[in-house]
């Protein structure tokens, strides 16, 4: 008896796996070898010729423009990029360093990287002919005018900068002269509290109780052999 599926059909023990057009994939692998012949082709022409080889031109190609998107390489200071073993032999590959999706290539130094992406190659891989578009002269002017609004907010934002510093350092001197205050105040309080002490101890116990300090000039003078000047 055969089984049947969830769906009413008969089920056999293989029915679970993708079916794969064989056609269709011979079709695909026969495109890539002949886009590969051609491209070997060119590739050699351009050698014999001197010159250097760049994608053709398929006229879907749109002129260049400037990049928009920026790229921090600050922030890979420091870190750590696990790379498969033997990807970092030569450019092509993901490896370690600044890698280009578009070109499948991998560079040492982000200079490099910069000067690759300039290049007629990776112009050329991402869909670019390599040629830049004559501006006309409004636009020129309205992107003066976009520069210079962007300069003069940039500067509005040092004077506000400024003031704000200005006014952090001139709240850490004003603390910084309570503090000295406030120093001040606690010696002279606390001198006027010893001396206080001093003349209360002399009160009570009469001018035999010697204080600290009260006696050093006698002191050195008898230690020297002076007991008097003029004395009897």
């Amino acid at each position: 008896m055969t089984s049947k599926s969830a769906y009413g059909q008969a089920a056999g023990d293989t029915d679970f796996r993708k079916k794969y057009d064989l056609d269709e994939y011979a079709t695909k692998a026969a495109t890539r070898e002949a886009a590969e012949k051609e491209e070997r082709k060119l590739r050699y022409e351009a050698k014999l010729a001197g010159k250097k080889y760049y994608k053709p031109l398929d006229g879907s190609e749109s002129l260049t423009t400037a990049r928009s998107a920026t790229h921090d390489f600050s922030k890979l200071v420091g870190t750590s990029t696990l790379v498969p073993a033997g990807a970092g032999v030569g450019k092509r590959g993901r490896g370690a360093g600044f890698y280009c999706d578009a070109c499948d290539l991998t560079f040492k130094d982000n200079l490099q990287w910069v000067e690759h992406t300039n290049s007629m190659q990776h112009q050329r891989a991402i869909g670019a002919t390599g040629e830049v578009r004559r501006a006309s002269a409004r636009e020129v002017r309205e992107r003066i005018e976009a520069l210079w609004e962007r300069e003069e907010e940039r500067r509005k934002g040092m004077v506000v900068d400024l003031k704000a510093r200005l006014e952090v350092r001139r709240e850490e001197e004003e603390r910084e002269r309570e503090e000295k205050r406030r120093k001040r105040k606690e010696g002279e309080e606390r001198k006027r509290r010893e001396r206080e002490e001093a003349v209360k101890v002399k009160r009570e116990y009469g001018e035999d109780v010697r204080i600290e300090g009260e006696h050093e000039e006698e002191d050195m003078l008898a230690a020297m052999g002076f007991t008097g000047f003029g004395g009897k």
